[in-house]
């Protein structure tokens, strides 16, 4: 991504500023409040599973609502138009929903700390070993995206020096981690959410009235990008050319199942949410709770970037000066007035520290436990276990701080975090899915597996993609074929190898393959608690369905 215009300087006042700066003091005290609950190891990496399913199904949702969404989805809408509504409603809410209504037994139940333990326990050593260090360079690398993407923002908007905001808000998200573990992390994005949703719902109702409401933004795009740019489906038969350079096959089997299954339920940047719940329902809940809301933010992310494009008209030209990652920024030095724009930049920052978080928190949970427990110092007291915790957060902040500036060198934040779903989640979640399903798959199938899906996602994008060997229209379909590769090599060699390799005793299977129970994971149910917000298989189905009558607007 390059930087954003010069010209988008914001007018900030003191007002803006004391906002700002009330912002941060308030995350700094929830860590330090935080901090009275650490005791024990379990209680720094996943609350001592002691949160309520409201709190972490709002952790949830806005852990996910940094970069990505804030500037990547906005990006898009201004480039793609309202193809971009698919990351939502097909490439979250049925992922989300299965998270809740299958994987999360297998997950609470077994009591694993992380999505690499699961695999410790299904398939041995090999395989958790590689997917842990394949999901700590990961996290760190995305980290980075969120490091990177708020500090050009804060340069372009405050004047501040791209290192120096990248320093600063390192730091801050460092402290309160540091100090409080996964709850400071959890309660902050819990604020975070709603202070992003204070930021975007102002700028998007200015903006309308600005166009129009949304028939003139309709009426407008029409007739500048042609009838498609508003349409979530048109364009997308096969053969056909659309902006986005997908077909709807590849939307539906490359976004709607490979890379949106690969990263809701594998990615324990989201997961470790849902796994520090108070119990198996309210575990089950922390994904449906969240899909609920996530269905609604494209009417603050996506609708930004089609009201930017009818306020610039040339953004994303060379002749205007603007990127398509300006729609947000432009928007907010056009329309917002000082105080609110004091709030904008704040859920700006919120949104980028709430990105980082998840995944610095991830990070040290994954490497103390699955690297560093598992491999290189087995055996310690817990305490001991607790320091590396805080150590490995430090070490973990201060290397996004440095793949910042490797996120630097992509011109979309999007392509980027896109490109290292189909890497890294997608074949993780080839190996977890036969895994579950399939009884006979072997710890050396799980391997290779995963260790061949990563590698040929590799090689489909930087030789067959980026060399031209094959022709795709855009990088986005070029990381949607990138992991129905991943996924479908991971697979046949996973059922190549199994025939011809051992497979683990039934009894050690208990709790890990579906059709199985792991001792004491079903929970009884409490009297008289038939409340519908608290049965999952309703609440999913009850997101899938209303995520469905959400197209029906975009695609008549």
């Amino acid at each position: 991504m390059h930087l954003l215009a010069a010209g988008l300087r914001l007018p900030t006042n003191a007002l803006d500023y004391t906002i700002l700066i009330l912002y941060f003091a308030v995350v700094l005290g929830v860590g330090f409040a935080a901090r009275r609950s650490v005791k024990t190891s379990l209680d720094f990496f996943l609350s001592g599973r002691s949160l309520p399913a409201w709190v972490t199904g709002l952790a949830f949702v806005a852990a996910n609502l940094g970069a990505l969404e804030i500037l990547g989805m906005a990006a898009n809408g201004a480039q793609y138009g309202v193809y971009t509504v698919h990351w939502y409603w097909v490439g979250a809410i049925p992922a989300m929903v299965f998270l809740g209504l299958v994987m999360m037994p297998f997950y609470y139940g077994s009591k694993v700390r992380s999505v690499p333990e699961f695999l410790l326990h299904r398939y041995g050593p090999s395989s958790h070993l590689l997917s842990s260090i394949i999901f700590s360079v990961a996290s760190v690398l995305i980290a980075g995206v969120n490091l990177y993407a708020m500090a050009i923002v804060v340069e372009a908007l405050l004047g501040w020096p791209q290192w120096v905001a990248i320093v600063v808000a390192g730091l801050f998200v460092l402290a309160y981690i540091t100090l409080g573990g996964l709850s400071s992390a959890i309660y902050n994005e819990v604020l975070q959410f709603f202070v992003i949703l204070a930021a975007l719902i102002p700028l998007t109702v200015v903006g309308l009235r600005r166009v129009g409401g949304f028939g003139g933004l309709k009426d407008s795009l029409e007739a500048s990008h042609g009838p498609n740019f508003t349409s979530a489906w048109g364009g997308t038969g096969i053969g056909s050319d659309n902006p986005l350079g997908a077909n709807w096959l590849t939307i539906v089997l490359g976004l709607g199942f490979c890379l949106s299954f690969g990263y809701w339920t594998t990615n324990f940047a989201e997961v470790q949410r849902a796994l520090s719940a108070k119990n198996l329902s309210a575990a089950q809940r922390t994904p449906l709770i969240a899909a609920f809301p996530k269905m609604f933010i494209p009417l603050i992310v996506v609708v930004p970037g089609l009201i930017a494009l009818v306020i610039a008209p040339k953004i994303g030209s060379t002749k205007s000066g603007l990127q398509y990652n300006d729609a947000i920024p432009l928007l907010m030095s056009e329309l917002l007035p000082n105080g609110v724009l004091g709030v904008a930049v704040t859920g700006l920052l919120a949104a980028f520290m709430a990105g980082m978080a998840a995944n610095v928190s991830s990070f040290n949970t994954v490497f103390t436990n699955d690297i560093w427990r598992a491999y290189v110092r087995k055996g310690r007291a817990d305490e001991y276990y607790l320091l590396t915790g805080r150590v490995v957060t430090a070490i973990g902040v201060l290397a996004g701080m440095g793949t910042a500036f490797i996120a630097s060198s992509f011109s979309n934040i999007m392509n980027y975090l896109q490109t290292l779903f189909s890497f890294f989640n997608v074949p993780l979640f080839c190996v977890f899915i036969i895994g579950m399903f399939w009884r006979r798959a072997t710890a050396p199938a799980g391997f290779w597996g995963l260790l061949s899906g990563t590698v040929a996602a590799m090689i489909n994008y930087f030789w067959f993609y980026k060399q031209g060997v094959i022709s795709i229209p855009s990088d986005q379909g070029a990381n949607f074929v990138s992991a129905i590769v991943a996924f479908v090599v991971g697979g046949v060699v996973m059922v190549a190898i199994t025939p011809f390799t051992k497979p683990k005793p039934e009894q050690a299977l208990a709790g890990l393959v579906y059709g199985t129970t792991a001792p004491g994971l079903a929970e009884p149910a409490a009297p008289g608690d038939e409340a519908w917000y608290r049965r999952p298989a309703l609440l999913g189905w009850s997101a899938i369905v209303l995520a469905a009558l959400c197209y029906i607007p975009f695609s008549l």
